[in-house]
């Protein structure tokens, strides 16, 4: 019985599951909620260990890993198979996956139908889409049917060819205004947070004292309930994209181009594997 006791304690204490209603308590609590995008086991593992509470598997996997310009050649499968990966690599994090180009847009049935397969066939906690008053009947369609569902609001990269470009939004007092009705419109139709991506953040913050769920910025200011970024972007993978609003917490191309280059140059050299690496 020591024993057993003696292995119980070293244990660590069970981490509390982010659920949606856990992120609505750390609004109230002014907790700001941290959020990453990941699109595989591994880089989702590490990120959930560290304590990051919601994985968005964003439809920027496009962008990522399939090398796309724009996130619209993502498909619904994709989203499926990618969102399969970081469930297997999570254990609290609540994740959350893109609905991508043309999969909620045609109708509010197809959009309900294809949320249902990333929740049954995916494992996915919860789903975002783009989109205000367009999307709210499809939004309405998931919640009562027990769908969580995350809006998107500002800049929304499924709408590039429509904008023309990936500049802000809500610039103007229409812009702004529609932002603000969109964000509470959404809240009524049961979302449980909303993404503001590249908007004003005195805007921002205004959107995020009228609503009751959180929001998640990116791009809008430290008013904003919680933020979130591409995973590669603030971990310095690309050395072409530097957008304003990406804080770049480590140089991974520096140190990886320089690993690969040690490497190389140690199987040239043939002292790559030595003694103790062979069998």
């Amino acid at each position: 019985m020591p024993y057993l006791c003696r292995r119980m304690s070293v244990n660590p204490p069970t981490r509390r599951k982010v659920t949606t209603r856990r992120l609505v308590e750390m609004k109230r609590a002014g907790q700001p909620i941290a959020c990453l995008t990941a699109y595989d086991a591994l880089t989702a593992g590490v990120f959930d260990r560290a304590g990051i509470d919601v994985l968005l598997v964003g439809d920027s996997v496009g962008n990522v890993v399939q090398g796309h310009d724009t996130t619209i050649p993502v498909t619904l499968e994709h989203m499926i198979y990618h969102t399969q990966a970081v469930v297997r690599g999570t254990e609290r994090a609540l994740v959350v996956t893109d609905l991508p180009f043309m999969s909620y847009q045609v109708t509010p049935q197809e959009a309900f139908r294809n949320a249902g397969r990333l929740m049954k066939e995916a494992g996915s906690g919860a789903v975002k889409l783009e989109g205000g008053e367009r999307v709210l009947e499809a939004v309405r369609m998931m919640t009562d049917a027990g769908i969580p569902v995350m809006g998107h609001l500002g800049l929304t990269p499924q709408s590039i060819h429509q904008f023309g470009s990936y500049k802000e939004r809500g610039t103007t007092p229409e812009e702004a205004d529609r932002i603000r009705r969109d964000a509470i419109a959404l809240q009524e139709a049961g979302a449980f947070s909303v993404v503001l991506e590249k908007v004003p953040a005195d805007l921002a913050a205004t959107v995020t004292a009228s609503i009751d769920i959180p929001t998640i910025g990116i791009g809008a200011g430290a008013g904003c309930d919680g933020q979130i970024l591409v995973w590669t972007d603030m971990m310095g993978m690309s050395m072409e994209f530097r957008p304003r609003f990406v804080r770049r917490y480590a140089e991974l191309h520096d140190a990886m181009t320089s690993a690969v280059g040690s490497y190389i140059r140690d199987v040239r050299g043939r002292s790559f594997p030595g003694t103790e690496e062979s069998y």
